[in-house]
């Protein structure tokens, strides 16, 4: 008999429905009881990721590989911490604000953790965990937000098609096209393929 074989990407990657507490944003959040999200429902939501040797970022083949299939040109990284980021507060304010990019937001994670919020189909919180190891890949109108866990430290690899473009627009900003493309590409997908299954 075969056994399952686990997703590695679990080792970096975790994710359930948030609860509705008002508590420390940087507290997990989970459900009572837990409610986990599968790899396969953040593919449907547009959600990609994988888990990758943060101890080789600089000459990783499989990093390199994903930078040129899917056109990442643009590199840098940034440092989330009181420490390290100028005008802390501030910002860790405005990344927890619930906006959405015209651009992919490509995140990997090469030392430290945090939470990536992402709205699912009914528009419900889902909670995304990312540990050292963790490149997770956000699709253009996809409304999300950011925050630091308790442990209040992450360094992450910024990706960029071209000339990097970071503007976060605010909730509600549903007229924009990146919306638009985001609505018809996952969520009416997803409510098409509960509609059948439904009916069958």
């Amino acid at each position: 008999m075969g056994s399952l074989s686990k997703d590695e990407r679990e080792e970096v990657i975790q994710a359930w429905y948030m609860d509705d507490s008002d508590e420390d944003q940087r507290l997990p959040h989970h459900r009572n009881p837990k409610e986990f999200v599968s790899f396969e429902k953040l593919d449907k939501l547009g959600v990609l990721s994988w888990k990758l040797d943060a101890d080789k970022y600089e000459t990783d083949p499989e990093l390199q590989k994903i930078r040129e299939d899917r056109g990442y040109t643009y590199m840098d990284m940034c440092e989330v911490s009181r420490e390290k980021l100028p005008n802390y507060e501030e910002k860790i304010k405005s990344f927890y604000e619930e906006h959405l990019h015209t651009d992919e937001e490509i995140r990997y994670c090469v030392a430290g953790s945090g939470y990536f919020d992402v709205r699912d189909k009914d528009e419900a919180w889902i909670r995304v965990w990312v540990k050292k190891g963790a490149l997770l890949i956000l699709p253009a109108g996809i409304y999300h937000r950011f925050t630091l866990d308790s442990d209040n430290y992450i360094k992450a690899m910024r990706l960029f098609v071209g000339e990097p473009v970071w503007t976060p627009y605010n909730r509600p900003h549903d007229h924009l096209p990146a919306r638009k493309w985001y609505i018809d590409t996952f969520v009416q997908k997803l409510g098409n393929e509960q509609g059948i299954g439904a009916s069958a």
